[in-house]
């Protein structure tokens, strides 16, 4: 049995080796993926953790809310907005960017993210996912806006999604290949693939 590489391990490994990504993006990175586990497990729970159906409200494109679209999106604001690595978000299903409130330390990047894509899919079984994008914040001395998450896709620091299926995997890019993890539910932590 070969050892298994975690995403700790991995994201440790790149912090240190010639990708040197900053501790800030490792821990933002480990974050997401965190949240991406208590998604998980909604989404498992389907119609017995009251999750399925739709809610009474759309999202920006004009498309019915799902319930657990909704609270994708609250468990990848609550997991990010404190952890002082973040200045703002963005997703698809808000009207607007959330900045980073003030009474949290503020940090130097933007997460991007549709919390749940293929909400059709939810009420039926077949797989969903979370896409995110990280940026980092524009340097200047004002706050943050809408602006600032118009950059080229080539300006990304980190990208990435996750599938919940019947089995859960975590693909990560920091610009030179990808990385897939899948969810070990037994351990609960993400393996190397």
């Amino acid at each position: 049995m070969s050892k298994r590489i975690s995403l700790t391990q991995y994201l440790i490994e790149q912090q240190r080796g010639e990708a040197q990504i900053p501790p800030q993006l490792r821990l933002l990175i480990e974050v997401v993926a965190r949240a991406c586990k208590r998604i998980a497990i909604s989404v498992s729970k389907g119609a017995l953790g009251e999750v399925l159906g739709s809610a009474s409200s759309e999202n920006v494109q004009g498309e019915v809310q799902k319930k657990l679209d909704i609270i994708s999106n609250e468990v990848l604001i609550e997991a990010n907005e404190w952890g002082g690595h973040l200045a703002a978000m963005a997703s698809e299903e808000m009207d607007s960017i959330h900045v980073v409130p003030h009474r949290y330390p503020q940090g130097e990047y933007l997460l991007l993210f549709d919390p749940l894509d293929g909400p059709s899919n939810i009420d039926v079984n077949v797989s969903i996912g979370t896409i995110f994008s990280v940026l980092r914040k524009v340097s200047n001395h004002r706050g943050v806006s809408e602006e600032d998450f118009l950059q080229p896709g080539k300006q990304q620091a980190a990208a990435g999604y996750c599938v919940y299926g019947p089995q859960t995997t975590l693909v990560l890019t920091f610009g030179d290949g990808v990385a897939m993890f899948t969810l070990d539910r037994e351990t609960g932590s993400w393996v190397l693939t």
